[in-house]
């Protein structure tokens, strides 16, 4: 049921003002995250169903859902599923406002149609996931689709019994009407499937909602999951289909200049081995023999035009830049100059942020197979399918309407899987094709492929300055944050204006506190080291920067740090109200037992705000431990609390294993990190105990996905710095801890 609404807070809606050209970079500028902000656009409540139904003799109602003679509900997902819970989302607006059986509902991810999938968050024009937008580009139009659908249903069983539309009630799946007949959602569903499509549903009001907003409702995909049958792309298996694996240059740059395969052609089940644009394919009759035949091909390279610095020489490259003035100018309010002129007091601090992997738990895959009628069949799961239909169809020389997809759930991709060039994807369609398609391919990576061939989160370098005055106030600020572009020199490179990439700055730009004078300047490094969005993209790093600087500020003023954060804060901002929710739930102001400490941090992403309080402990030798995390959340409506609780948990978790551990090192040109002996994601007996208090609103759902990352690092560090003394700027903590 949905909560009491305790408040009406706006929306904040940073609306886009491009062009459909633009919209398109920005859709495909979400990977982990989107780079621009997004506006809520009406759908259209009847879309033609244009794709067809995979459900057998399931009778297709829009493009949105089927529903079989079983009364079996499926509904179609323009929404990727990657763990992050989306096609429960979307099932659960489809089944409220159809009145479904909970329990007959099913997901299927679906590509094929811009125009029922189009995200509308990246304004319509490209189907994508990303930017924490499922709920956001699907509120409105799956829940039409479900009342579409639920007023077919009706009008063909009135049509049935003879009787009025508005004698009859539905309610679990099942029709009725007060003469005692009554009958499933299967027994109507041809027939209404044909029936007059209405053009103008009534949507259920709030307090006749029973699956939104209820905390009780459990996911429809939870069995399989915990028993092992939900299907992913390596679990499929195609009659003949064989397996590849592929021998990717060790520097980023590098190109095949021959190879000799002598040897791997020996080796029992090993097929074939072929060159891509991408490197080369050792082809085989599964995964054992393509390895072994991987170890005996020799290639040599050429590396002339290959990144071959080490991370320590890009670091220090980073740290000579951020002394000098930015390139590019990204926010200048007031005279920031003049304010640390006046000031009594100017504190300076810099952070230092390394590459992190996406370290999914499913690595990269896909499978390309070409039909008896030449169409070209792709196995995968496809964060941007519109890409990479127009990059299969590119490859093999047809139009991308000969390209299907089938869309897979995914084990994991943190933005992995939203890349510019289709990456495995492409890779599946070249091997098929070198093949001469005579049979599917499977192209499998294994961990040590992602980690050393994959891309990053680019490394960064932030140098803060702030001035105070004779009373604590905060009256200038600056921000030079210094790191590689996630979208220049790409297709994405018109969402960079003036040359700042807003991924880049995002979290940083956008710093909530009143500060009279401040800015946020930006210079873009040129790196060989291929990166991408990662799960809260900027704010991983900004959030981080600002949130620990206006502590160490705050320490200066002599203030209390939530206090302080909330005199430099509306009082009825999103941020103020989370803030104090999340002090209130903590109890910041009473003392705590001894050997623990807190720390505080808020942080907007993606249409949220998150407020986390930290709680370490240290027992006096120099180590910590994060004990618990209390957040407060505002995402606007929540359709599935029980799943916001989930996504804030995980996201807490995802941004403690980053900021305690991982790091992406290069040692000339070549990455150090294999596999997760060597990098470490935080491992289950170090997850804290975590209390998620989530903001009840009237709002429009707004992103959850990845707004509950960037809070956790600056709240640990400057739980980190009462415990020990010591201010974390030097990522991961385990440099400064162990120093």
């Amino acid at each position: 049921m949905i909560p009491k609404l305790m408040q009406n807070l706006t929306l904040p809606v940073a609306k886009m003002q491009a062009s459909r050209r633009q919209f398109m970079l920005g859709a495909l500028a979400s990977g982990g995250g989107i780079a621009v902000g997004y506006q809520i656009i009406a759908a259209s409540p009847v879309i033609a169903a244009e794709t067809a139904a995979e459900d057998g003799n399931a009778a297709v109602f829009t493009p949105y859902l089927t529903i079989d003679g079983d009364g079996k509900v499926v509904v179609l997902s323009s929404q990727f599923e990657m763990g992050q819970g989306s096609y429960n989302g979307l099932a659960t607006l489809v089944a409220e406002e159809l009145d479904a059986d909970w329990s007959s509902i099913d997901v299927r991810g679906v590509a094929g149609n811009v125009k029922a999938y189009g995200n509308i968050a990246f304004g319509g024009a490209i189907q994508g996931t990303g930017g924490s937008t499922s709920m956001v580009t699907s509120w409105e139009r799956y829940r039409k689709a479900g009342a579409t659908a639920r007023a077919m249903l009706v009008a063909a069983a009135a049509s049935e019994w003879g009787v009025s539309p508005e004698e009859i009630t539905v309610a679990n799946g099942v029709l009725a009407h007060p003469s005692g007949k009554s009958a499933g959602f299967g027994a109507f569903a041809a027939k209404a499937a044909t029936m007059p499509v209405p053009t103008d549903v009534e949507l259920k009001q709030p307090d006749d909602w029973k699956l939104i907003g209820n905390a009780k409702l459990k996911r429809f995909d939870s069995a399989r999951k915990a028993n092992g049958t939900e299907q992913y792309t390596i679990d499929v298996k195609l009659p003949g289909m064989l397996t590849a694996v592929m021998i990717h240059p060790p520097m980023f740059g590098a190109k095949v200049k021959s190879f000799d395969a002598t040897a791997a052609r020996s080796v029992k089940g090993v097929v074939d081995v072929v060159e891509t644009p991408r490197g080369v394919a050792v082809v085989a009759e599964h995964m054992w023999a393509a390895i072994k035949g991987r170890e005996a091909v020799k290639v040599v390279w050429d590396d002339t035009t290959a990144e071959k610095r080490s991370s320590s020489e890009i670091m220090a490259m980073y740290r000579g830049l951020a002394d000098k003035a930015p390139v590019a100018v990204a926010r200048n309010d007031g005279d920031a100059e003049a304010g640390f002129a006046g000031a009594a007091k100017v504190i300076e601090a810099t952070f230092e942020f390394p590459y992190l992997a996406h370290a999914a738990m499913e690595p990269l895959n896909a499978v390309a197979r070409r039909a008896e009628d030449g169409t070209l069949e792709i196995w995968g799961g496809h964060q941007f399918p519109d890409v990479y239909q127009m990059l299969a169809s590119q490859i093999v020389g047809t139009t991308p309407d000969k390209v299907k997809l089938h869309v897979m759930k995914s084990g994991g991709s943190f933005g992995r899987r939203a890349v510019f060039d289709g990456d495995v994807v492409v890779e599946s369609v070249y091997v098929a094709k070198a093949l001469g398609f005579r049979a599917p391919v499977k192209v499998q990576w294994t961990r040590e492929d992602d980690m050393r061939a994959g891309r990053y989160r680019p490394a960064y370098v932030h140098k803060l300055k702030a001035g105070i005055d004779g009373d604590g106030k905060l009256v200038a600020w600056s921000d030079h944050v210094v790191g590689q572009s996630i979208m220049a020199k790409t297709a994405f490179e018109g969402m960079v204006q003036n040359g700042v990439d807003p991924t880049s700055v995002e979290g940083a730009s956008n710093l909530p506190y009143a500060i009279s004078n401040q800015t946020v300047g930006l210079t873009t490094t040129e790196v060989g080291v291929p990166v991408l969005w990662w799960r809260s993209v900027g704010s991983t790093h900004t959030a981080f920067a600002a949130e620990a600087f206006i502590d160490e500020v705050a320490e200066a003023a002599g203030r209390d740090p939530v206090e302080y954060r909330l005199s430099m804060l509306d009082p009825q901002s999103r941020h103020a109200v989370v803030l104090r929710l999340a002090a209130e739930k903590a109890e910041w102001t009473k003392p705590l037992a001894d050997g623990h400490f807190r720390g505080v941090a808020v942080a907007e992403s993606f249409g949220s705000v998150v407020a986390q309080i930290a709680e370490v402990s240290t027992d006096g030798s120099g180590s910590i431990k994060v004990e618990r995390v209390v957040a407060a959340v505002d995402c606007g409506l929540a359709v599935n609390p029980d799943q916001v609780r989930a996504q804030v948990e995980g996201g807490i978790g995802f941004g403690l294993g980053a900021i305690l551990g991982e790091e992406i090192t290069l040692t000339a040109g070549k990455v150090d990190q294999g596999n997760f002996d060597m990098y470490s994601p935080l491992r289950i007996d170090a997850m804290p105990v975590v209390e998620v208090h989530i903001l009840a609103s009237a709002n429009p759902p707004s992103g959850i996905g990845e707004p509950g990352v960037p809070p956790v690092g600056p709240a640990v560090a400057n739980a980190v710095y009462k415990a020990l003394g010591k201010r974390i700027r030097l990522m991961p903590f385990a440099k400064t801890l162990n120093a």
